[in-house]
């Protein structure tokens, strides 16, 4: 399987998916769900992401990682918030990319990695599924493991994440590998009166 994640990673230039992301919360017992469309390409060394959550249940929202900061702009309050990830950007491409362009051999130098089976999805898709424990103490204190589902292209159709007794469990659906993607999937709708806020 990890041979199979190299082979995409050598070919991978873009993708494409809709997604559904699960925010479990045990303190409350309550589940946060967002939906949207999430995307993935590579300029050059860089792997850039952007996902639009657009359920119409929640707030709209866009997320860019991009030239080492994650930027959120939500357009209810017309505000752009500017997180730096230069100081951990590797380390937060690593986690932005499992399953998704990244190889499969890359993974265990920052993961113990465990076989955990053949996995059949509710919609019928045949999966493998890996577990994935971080190596480095410092992650562990936010994540205790990363649960992926790897289908025959080598791409993660699902992963989980936990920390302690909460998850984010992620389902992606409708991939499109190595497409044209929408012209305007890594600009955000800011506009001239939009509040930047960095942190």
């Amino acid at each position: 399987m990890l041979n199979l994640m190299d082979r995409t990673e050598k070919e991978f230039r873009s993708a494409e998916a809709t997604f559904v992301w699960d925010q479990y919360q045990k303190v409350v017992d309550e589940t946060d769900t967002q939906k949207g469309k999430i995307y993935f390409r590579r300029a050059g060394k860089e792997v850039q992401m952007a996902a639009d959550i657009t359920d119409p249940a929640n707030e709209a929202k866009s997320v860019l990682f991009s030239g080492g900061k994650v930027q959120l702009y939500q357009p209810r309050t017309n505000q752009l918030d500017v997180y730096s990830t230069e100081k951990n950007e590797e380390e937060f491409e690593s986690f932005l990319l499992l399953g998704f362009g990244g190889g499969g051999h890359d993974m265990l130098k920052s993961f113990y990695i465990k076989y955990l089976g053949a996995e059949k999805l509710s919609n019928g898709t045949m999966t493998a599924k890996l577990e994935l424990v971080p190596t480095s103490d410092k992650i562990r204190n936010n994540f205790d493991r990363f649960v992926l589902w790897i289908d025959a292209r080598g791409i993660s159709v699902q992963q989980q994440i936990f920390s302690g007794s909460d998850y984010k469990l992620a389902k992606y659906s409708d991939i499109k590998l190595n497409g044209k993607l929408p012209n305007n999937s890594f600009t955000l709708k800011t506009n001239s009166s939009t509040k930047t806020v960095k942190h």
